[in-house]
């Protein structure tokens, strides 16, 4: 046997390995994302301030730690804190992982950590609002530090050809298990009286069932992945110092946070959209319930196609020039949202199915495009840093749509004033020369990016 014929049939092996690696990444998004669709989008907020407002006081108030905090405003802060222990806790993980080269226990750890947290939700009854907001911290951070850890995997599964098809069909697995779960769990929740079940107990089920879900397709990803050796292990800082560390070798690659910046941008108009979209359908154009979970459905189905398709223009035209698109169309959806008639599902539900459309690929195509802006042997190092961009720093957005009701009293200058994200976010990634900030990262360039 030629010394050419052994090298391709280990080039075969190695490409049929990395083909499992990646069929095996796509199934943690499929795990992890119904928490996201399920748990945080529509059935956590409303039951867990319901549960705070059956503990509090006369005043209505709960005392959390002997605080007072509003029982309607428990929900919120909770969320706040799981952000503030995500922060603390994703740099020293990444770090941890890029420096002992095992990814896949912290990945496991992160997972049913995350899991366990939320089918224990099933207890979330009465006046237990701690146990809620625990639960809810545990769960939410567990979620940040395992998608950071899943998201770090791009860079080593995949060669810089292939990361916007693989990436977007991670992203589309996502939307795909999402839409499925939420549909059983919004039949088990419409028709609970059919499964002789109370309205509460079925919200209690609809919450564990993600957990245990998440729990029992983690194992696929974590039989299919494999560690890779690539640092030196070393004693670990704390989190804190390993939030100032990544933060100060970032800036020996300014270009990197360059797109970092513009990301943080766009991706907090993407997240302000996602979560005041139902609040602009109740109360400016006055849609019921219904009518907005449906929305939120199609929005999930959507965003499965759109994740692929724009994978594929990827191939064509770079992923730069296609997430530019993308906010071009988002600019499009929010200025027609603005003169959406009130009372008109059919409209909003357009709204919707456009929204879909390019939810899933910008998110797609901006991980893949930073997984080669990254350092080798970095990666879930500098991917803390991106999953502290997408859920740490997301607030100027919903702090403009308050701030422009507040001072106009309509929902529509509200909606339209997330125009400004995209605007900024295009104009700041037009400038990133992604190409030499690739060079100088130290990765091959692509042909097409």
């Amino acid at each position: 046997m030629g010394i050419d014929t052994v090298r391709a049939g280990a080039s075969d092996d190695e490409t049929a390995g990395s083909r499992r690696e990646q069929r095996g990444w796509y199934w943690y998004d499929w795990a992890c994302s119904v928490y996201s669709t399920s748990v945080l989008t529509v059935f956590l907020g409303p039951y867990l301030t319901a549960v705070a407002r059956h503990a509090a006081d006369a005043d209505g108030y709960v005392h959390p730690l002997g605080l007072p905090v509003r029982a309607g405003s428990f929900f919120a802060y909770t969320v706040s804190l799981s952000v503030i222990v995500a922060v603390l806790v994703m740099p020293l993980v990444g770090s941890l992982a890029d420096r002992t080269g095992r990814k896949k226990p912290l990945l496991a750890a992160a997972a049913y950590t995350g899991a366990a947290a939320t089918t224990g939700m099933f207890f979330l009854d009465g006046d237990r609002y701690l146990l809620g907001g625990l639960l809810l911290v545990v769960a939410n951070a567990a979620q940040s530090v395992g998608t950071m850890l899943y998201n770090s995997y791009l860079p080593q599964i995949a060669p810089p050809a292939e990361r916007d098809r693989v990436s977007s069909r991670g992203w589309a697995f996502g939307y795909a298990a999402g839409s499925l779960m939420l549909v059983v769990n919004l039949v088990l929740y419409l028709a609970h009286d059919s499964f002789g079940l109370s309205e509460t107990q079925a919200v209690r089920v609809c919450l564990a069932s993600a957990g245990l879900w998440w729990g029992a397709f983690a194992l696929i990803p974590l039989r299919r992945l494999r560690d890779r050796h690539t640092r030196v292990a070393a004693a670990a800082p704390t989190g804190l110092r390993q939030l100032a560390a990544t933060v100060k070798d970032m800036r020996r690659h300014p270009r990197t946070l360059a797109f970092l910046l513009a990301y943080l941008v766009y991706n907090d108009g993407i997240q302000t959209v996602i979560t005041q979209a139902s609040v602009y359908g109740s109360e400016e154009l006055g849609l019921d319930q219904s009518t907005l979970i449906g929305a939120v459905l199609l929005v999930q189905i959507l965003a499965v196609a759109g994740a692929l398709a724009m994978g594929r223009l990827a191939r064509t035209y770079g992923a730069q020039r296609t997430i530019l698109g993308s906010l071009v169309a988002w600019t499009c959806t929010l200025a027609a949202g603005y003169f959406l008639p009130a009372g008109a599902p059919v409209y909003f539900y357009v709204l919707a199915a456009a929204i879909g459309m390019v939810l899933g690929g910008s998110q797609a195509l901006s991980r893949s495009l930073f997984s080669h802006l990254i350092p080798p042997g970095k990666e879930a190092e500098y991917f803390s840093a991106y999953e502290m961009s997408d859920r740490g720093m997301s607030w100027l957005g919903p702090l403009l749509f308050g701030v422009t009701y507040q001072l106009t009293g309509s929902y529509r200058s509200a909606i339209v004033s997330l125009v400004a994200f995209f605007v900024i976010g295009f104009v700041l990634l037009a400038r990133v020369p992604v190409r030499r900030a690739i060079g100088e990262a130290g990765n091959p360039v692509p042909e097409r990016i």
